[in-house]
Order: C-alpha cells, then sequence, then structure tokens
C-alpha cells in the first residue's frame, strides 16, 4: 500500500543534528494520520506522500520547518522567591506568556534569580528527520467496534472537537488513530 490521505501510517523515526549526532530515536513505531491533518512535519509528511512499507525518508528541516525559531520573547528571568526550596535545573513550570498558557524549564539557577525558557529546547536547530516506513493501512480500517466501555470518552473527545470547531470526520480519524481501533466510516465521509 502506498502512502496517501487517510492513511495511518507508522514509521521508525530519527532525530538527528545537521552533522548526524543522534538526538532522538523512537523506541516503537510512531503512528500518525497521513494527509494535512497536522500530525506530523509537513514537509516530511509531503516526503513520504507516494511511499511504501520498508521505503526510507530523509528530510532535512529549518528551523521554522521543525520546531520553530529560537524566540528571546519566550525567556524570563524571575525571583527565586517565587519558587520552591527544591528547585533543580530542567524542571519545568507552567505559566502564561500573553493570552497562551506554556511551560517554561528552568535553565539556570543564580543568587536570587532563576532563568526559565518556554521554547522548544530543539528550537532554533536544523535537524534531519530520518524514517523507515513499517506500516501502512486505510484509516477506514482503523475506525470499526470501539469497546462500549470505551464509548463515553470518544463521544467527549468529539464533543470537545464539534466545540472546538473541528472537522467532525477528521477529529473522529485521529482519534481513532490513536487508539488504533478498527471501525468503518463510509467512504464518502472519509473522503471528505
Amino acid at each position: 500500500m502506498h502512502i496517501a490521505k487517510n492513511t495511518v501510517i507508522s514509521l521508525d523515526v530519527e532525530l538527528s543534528d545537521i552533522w548526524g549526532n543522534t538526538i532522538q530515536r523512537s523506541e516503537e513505531p510512531v503512528q500518525y494520520l497521513h494527509g494535512g491533518y497536522g500530525n506530523i512535519f509537513p514537509a516530511a509528511e509531503a516526503a513520504l506522500e507516494g511511499r511504501g512499507v520498508k521505503d526510507r525518508v530523509e528530510v532535512r528541516l529549518e528551523p521554522g520547518e521543525a520546531f520553530g525559531d529560537y524566540d528571546e520573547n519566550l525567556l524570563r528571568v524571575e525571583p527565586r522567591s517565587r519558587f520552591p526550596e527544591a528547585l533543580e535545573i530542567g524542571m519545568r513550570f507552567e505559566g502564561a506568556a500573553g493570552d497562551e498558557d506554556l511551560i517554561f524549564t528552568v535553565t539556570d539557577i543564580a543568587e536570587d534569580k532563576v532563568v526559565l525558557d518556554a521554547n522548544h529546547p530543539l528550537a532554533g536547530m536544523a535537524i534531519k528527520f530520518s524514517c523507515t516506513v513499517v506500516g501502512a493501512r486505510p484509516a477506514t480500517e482503523v475506525l470499526n467496534a470501539i469497546p462500549a466501555e470505551e464509548l463515553p470518552d470518544v463521544v467527549e473527545q468529539l464533543v470537545r472537537a464539534h466545540e472546538a470547531g473541528q472537522d467532525l470526520v477528521k477529529a473522529a480519524l485521529e482519534i481513532a488513530a490513536e487508539r488504533e481501533t478498527p471501525t468503518e466510516i463510509p467512504e464518502t465521509a472519509a473522503a471528505a
């Protein structure tokens, strides 16, 4: 099967810097719903289009195509007194930046100040996205027979998606892909 819109794809993924130093490797296959749903870097998704199982793809992603440019506005220096006594570099705290709630990481502690950074750890870096396709199946095979005990949770997720103005077919496909639960949906709806 070739990768196309509304296909559930399983990938073995490795991220490395542009010199080939491994940053992260998936321990188990990563799954996503192919078709422009925002579940994978767009440049990687474009490179995977039309590929098949066992194909290997490598894509260089510039910062804006990966984890974003480094934004100095997401750095904060706060008084040490605002934090718990047991504070270490790497600890994370939730905080607001304008209208957005963000997760800030402690990057430095000096005397009476704490430096916090809400940038992704890989922000500002060009990376190499390498993957091998280990599985591909139509999304319509993913959606059939959700166990009765899971139905309330699925319905709640769909209601939230509807309230947020999301396409319900897209939301159902994404929920099913996450659950790996087979459920038939009409082919006309899957093509929408």
